[in-house]
């Protein structure tokens, strides 16, 4: 079955970085648009970025774009999340998604377009 397991979150002061990581399995990667959301506490989930089948082609919310930075290795079976400048309010559970799509350029946005989430890791960010 597919899986998709998030590693990297933890603990980090604001101004910090933290490189989020998805190991995926169960699937043909290169298949699949991936994404990340997060969700923080008392909130809904929410989108944070979207990488295309070939990773050429990217889009992030506007609250973190310019600070975050998604990438995947099609040959590792893995995506990534750099996460610079760190705010409080970045602080939640970020969350690995993926979805087929049949074009390399294809993104996606709205968390209904996802079949598949991890079981998320936890960021947290002290002021």
């Amino acid at each position: 079955q597919v899986q998709l397991v998030e590693s990297g979150g933890g603990l980090v002061q604001a101004g910090g970085s933290l490189r989020l990581s998805c190991a995926a399995s169960g699937l043909t990667f290169s298949s699949y648009t991936m994404g990340w959301f997060r969700q923080a506490p008392g909130k809904e989930r929410e989108f944070v970025a979207t990488i295309s089948r070939n990773g050429f082609t990217t889009y992030y919310a506007d609250f973190v774009k310019g600070r975050f930075s998604i990438s995947r290795d099609n040959a590792k079976n893995t995506v990534s999340l750099i996460m610079n400048s760190l705010q409080p309010e970045d602080t939640g559970v970020y969350y690995c998604t993926a979805v087929a799509r049949s074009h390399l350029l294809d993104i996606a946005v709205a968390a209904t377009d996802y079949s598949y989430w991890g079981q998320g890791t936890q960021v947290t960010v002290s002021s």
